[in-house]
């Protein structure tokens, strides 16, 4: 059975080394270090210097890396200490306006680590698959939906239908893994994260990232599949084991390589539940 995909991304700040931490224990697939937006000005030197010591060995749960804006004095700088670092998993690039952004970051790396894009701005949007085929290195798309909002002026989620469906649709063009949901800010309200969440699911996301471990059990239990899909899964497979190509169920559906792929995804994503120990959400 193919591994399984990540469904919980964890957002700390990097100048809180206790928080980080507990973010390790919690439970999440992924934990983000955040130099950027969760780290004031007067801060970034000693997130940056905590980082690097975290990093300093390699960690059971990986550890992504949101470095500061590429435009800025700071993220040459933070990619160029980091880069070489052996517990480094992947870097997130804030802000990514176009695939010039991708390469400026490749060219500082010691050693390219898997990047993941932020799309932020309607221009980062609309340059969203030229961004997925900027470097061979690029593991992912997301959007950073709150600076999108402003930047569009959106006051509706509605506003963010597009942008949202353009970046999956991007992501599977450039054979990218199906992105993550962006965050939801309420960490009170966990059933309209749920919700949010089956929307999202329903548009292509895979998972989410989050800001504070209690929404993790919300956002893994939305993206896991029921046991009707996992049945239909199943079937798809065992029929594609015994026939070549193309081939029709039962009760009619057509079935191709695509489908079949599919079905081996969610079949992974089912083995989660005996293959991963509950955890209680710990607060940072």
């Amino acid at each position: 059975m193919a591994q399984a995909p990540y469904l919980t991304w964890l957002y700390v700040p990097g100048d809180r080394p206790d928080v980080v931490a507990k973010a390790l224990d919690s439970g999440a697939d992924v934990v983000i270090v955040d130099l950027e937006d969760a780290v004031a000005p007067e801060r970034k030197r000693y997130a940056l210097d905590a980082t690097a010591e975290l990093l300093g060995e390699r960690r059971r749960v990986p550890v992504h890396v949101r470095v500061n804006a590429l435009d800025g004095p700071l993220a040459e700088a933070e990619v160029r200490r980091l880069t070489p670092l052996p517990g480094l998993d992947a870097l997130r690039l804030p802000k990514v306006s176009g695939p010039g952004d991708v390469a400026r970051v490749a060219g500082w790396a010691a050693h390219v680590p898997p990047l993941y894009a932020l799309l932020e701005s309607a221009l980062g949007v609309e340059n969203a698959h030229a961004v997925a085929m900027a470097h061979p290195a690029v593991a992912g798309l997301a959007l950073g939906e709150a600076d999108l909002r402003a930047d569009l002026g959106v006051s509706d989620p509605a506003g963010l239908a597009w942008p949202r469906s353009r970046t999956v649709v991007a992501a599977r063009a450039a054979g990218l893994a199906p992105p993550a949901q962006s965050v939801y800010p309420d960490i009170r309200d966990t059933e309209g994260l749920a919700r949010s969440c089956a929307e999202g699911r329903a548009l292509g996301f895979l998972g989410r990232t989050a800001i504070h471990p209690r929404q993790l059990p919300v956002i893994e239990r939305a993206f896991l599949p029921t046991p009707a899909e996992v049945e239909a899964a199943h079937e798809v497979v065992g029929a594609a084991r015994t026939e070549a190509g193309a081939l029709s169920l039962p009760d009619g559906r057509f079935v191709d390589a695509a489908v079949v792929a599919a079905a081996h995804r969610t079949l992974a994503l089912a083995g989660r539940a005996s293959e991963r120990r509950p955890r209680a959400p710990r607060s940072p």
